[in-house]
């Protein structure tokens, strides 16, 4: 399209500053979309090698716990993230690439604007000279009406091009507006995945630390680490049990009223490859998992990393970690939003906290990474939704972890809701 290189910006993401500008000599439109279909064929083959691992981790995770198992689960996700996020920097270049296409393509149509208003204007001035001349005059001023007609044809098509160049500087003004607009969308874009890959890469670090303190704990001997397990067990029982008699004593009654009728789609699906793996009320896994029989909420089965998003517009009231207080016995690392619907939920046992309390947020906003922290047997996302009126985040002191202060959201039984009422519908 273009046989020269030209001059233009090119947007350069980085941690500090996510648009470092700098002046750059760009290639042609050809040559960057030959580096863009370059850098897709890269992204396709690292989509392959991460559902390659992913898979891996999954089958791992759902055998039964040994300390093999866990250092090899952990092992498997490290690579899985680092996979991910070779292919966020390949996704990077491929987003400045188009800002570089975008940015000559702009070029040309301010180039083309200004010829087209040059043209304008002159012909305005050539109009303006010919509207000195009275009719009469440009009559006298022919040899003959043929002469006269022709030059009365001339101005008809004078005119009919003046009207086609203003057409055309309008199709390149709305050409030109799509492309900035197009512009702003990819530096937006730029911003995020640039955010997404610190996040991701603090899930690496996490992994690789949990690794070394299981490790440490159980100075690598299985014996070891079966104990430590049946002890976290009985402390999350315990835990289990405190929180459900509190929650139990809790005087509350539900207002139909107050909370939105059952609606397919009133909430949005959190992540976006949808697989669950634990139902909300008494379920086979509930009875063998939970001291109430019951679990409160919905799992979905997702490899640690995986962007966890709103299910609905609102805003965060608050975020936690509830192993900083007593490990591995409740949510772990969690978000809890407050939607604009009456309903809000909790986001538990993520690797990263993505929101910040009061941040307003809309359906589809990452507020967080999925992982295995708090009581998890293995990666997972737990969402739990309540009737807004009937939760609040509190801080209180923990009975089964003596000496220690718990925050995390609290409602009555009755306030618990069955998320899969709210969700889409869920073929399997």
């Amino acid at each position: 399209m273009f046989a020269v290189s030209i001059l233009s910006v090119v947007y350069i993401a980085n941690p500090n500053n996510p648009f470092l500008t700098q002046i750059a000599e760009a290639d042609t439109v050809d040559e960057l979309q030959q580096k863009i279909d370059e850098r897709n064929k890269n992204i396709e083959q690292l989509n392959k090698e991460i559902q390659a691992y992913s898979e891996l981790t999954d089958k791992t995770s759902k055998e039964a716990l040994s300390l093999q198992k866990v250092i090899k689960s952990l092992e498997q996700n490290a690579k899985a993230m680092d996979l991910d996020i070779k292919r966020l920097k390949q996704k990077i270049e491929v987003a400045n690439l188009d800002i570089q296409k975008l940015s000559i393509n702009i070029g040309e149509s301010e180039e083309k604007i200004i010829s087209l208003q040059d043209g304008i204007a002159s012909s305005v001035r050539e109009i303006h000279r010919a509207e000195d001349f009275s009719f009469i005059e440009n009559l006298l001023s022919q040899k003959n009406l043929t002469d006269f007609l022709t030059e009365i044809d001339s101005q008809v098509s004078f005119n009919n091009a003046l009207q086609n160049r203003i057409l055309l500087i309008q199709g390149e003004k709305q050409k030109l507006e799509s492309n900035k607009d197009t512009q702003e969308t990819k530096k937006q874009d730029l911003v995020k995945m640039q955010a997404e890959i610190a996040n991701k890469k603090k899930v690496v670090e996490n992994d690789k630390a949990e690794q070394a303190q299981v490790l440490k704990e159980t100075k690598n001997q299985e014996k070891t680490f079966q104990q430590i397990l049946k002890d976290k067990m009985a402390q999350k029982a315990s835990f289990e049990k405190e929180v459900f008699d509190f929650e139990s004593q809790i005087k509350y009654t539900l207002d139909p009223s107050s909370i939105p009728k059952a609606k397919s789609s009133l909430l949005a699906w959190p992540v976006e490859n949808v697989r669950i793996t634990q139902r909300f009320g008494k379920t086979e896994g509930a009875s063998r998992l939970y001291v109430s029989g019951s679990h409160n909420g919905v799992d979905f089965g997702v490899k640690v990393g995986t962007s966890v998003m709103s299910a609905g517009n609102g805003v965060v009231l608050g975020v936690g970690d509830t192993d900083l207080a007593c490990k591995g016995v409740s949510f772990g690392r969690w978000v809890f939003i407050k939607y604009d619907n009456g309903l809000s939920s909790i986001y538990g046992h993520l690797s990263v906290i993505g929101a910040k309390e009061g941040q307003q947020v809309r359906t589809g906003d990452v507020v967080g990474y999925s992982g295995n922290t708090g009581y998890s047997t293995g990666p997972h996302l737990h969402i739990s939704v309540y009737a807004s009126n009937a939760v609040s985040v509190q801080n209180r002191p923990s009975v089964s972890c003596r000496g220690k202060i718990l925050r995390m959201p609290v409602a009555p039984i009755e306030a618990y809701l069955d998320p899969m009422v709210y969700f889409p519908p869920y073929g399997n």
